[in-house]
């Protein structure tokens, strides 16, 4: 994520009120508040290794209740 600098200088004869709202105002219309926020709840993208892993563990599983239906143990789905 691209880092984004708000500056804001205080100009003369300007309380500080005025200067935080400005500073507000500049933050708010850069958006990166917005895409922060948006980005709190991300996930990540599983690895490939991840990935790989959890289909040999679908294929065991398939594999597993295959031979449980064959053997009567438990009944088939459809």
């Amino acid at each position: 994520m691209a880092k984004a600098l708000i500056q804001v200088a205080k100009k003369s004869g300007e309380n500080s009120a005025s200067l935080m709202r400005r500073f507000s105002r500049k933050s708010k219309d850069s958006g990166l508040i917005r895409k922060v926020r948006s980005l709190r709840y991300a996930e990540r993208k599983l690895s490939d290794f991840v990935l790989k892993k959890n289909a040999l563990k679908r294929i065991a599983n398939a594999k597993t209740r295959e031979h449980l239906q064959k053997m009567g143990k438990i009944k088939a789905d459809r």
